[in-house]
């Protein structure tokens, strides 16, 4: 199982590369869906929900399939009815979250594709009268400062952002003096940051 899922990864990327024709910057985010999930999973989560990004996004829609993956490593279903393209701002995570923790067999976990998504699923959980992680876990993506200020903390997928931002920076600096660059597309590695925001679900 091990290899098959590490052969999709190295599918998801050979993927994405080839849809990016200038050099690019980024992170595994088909990686990082499957550590949120695979951590949900772990705790005994079934009805797991996910709110990404802009479904014509790259890296939204690799999330999600990183979400997909994670199911079905498990030998669980992926209920369609649970996945939900937002738009990355407290707003969607907000309405999104809502529309979610309206239905009848409601998620006991939502991964959100950002922080700032997160940060809306908190609200709307609260103004429903659930707890987090008692009631409802939280995921978030990004590792923000914002995340460890919250309360609870968040869990979340980091991104070595500050990293990120410097290799690109030298990258156009290489670019500017005419330099070909080794290769057009670097991808960072994610991982998981448990804090306090997830749980098992509620009965376990």
């Amino acid at each position: 199982m091990k290899n098959q899922t590490e052969s999709l990864e190295h599918a998801s990327v050979r993927q994405y590369c080839k849809a990016v024709r200038v050099p690019t910057i980024g992170a595994n985010n088909w990686s990082g869906g499957l550590l949120a999930t695979r951590h949900l999973i772990g705790l005994g989560h079934r009805r797991i929900a996910i709110i990404s990004g802009p479904a014509d996004v790259l890296c939204s829609r690799a999330r999600v399939a990183g979400f997909r993956s994670a199911h079905e490593e498990a030998g669980l279903p992926v209920d369609a009815s649970l996945a939900r393209y937002g738009n990355f701002h407290v707003g969607g995570g907000d309405e999104h979250a809502t529309s979610l923790l309206a239905l009848d067999d409601r998620p006991t976990a939502i991964f959100a594709g950002s922080d700032m998504q997160a940060i809306g699923v908190y609200r709307a959980a609260r103004r429903l009268g659930l707890d987090i992680p008692g009631d409802l876990s939280v995921i978030g993506y990004d590792n923000l400062p914002v995340a460890e200020w919250i309360g609870p903390a968040l869990t979340t997928v980091n991104q070595p952002l500050r990293d990120m931002a410097g290799t690109a920076t030298r990258m156009l600096l290489d670019l500017a003096r005419g330099a070909e660059p080794p290769t057009t597309r670097i991808d960072f590695v994610t991982e998981l940051v448990v804090r306090e925001s997830t749980a098992p679900p509620p009965g376990r």
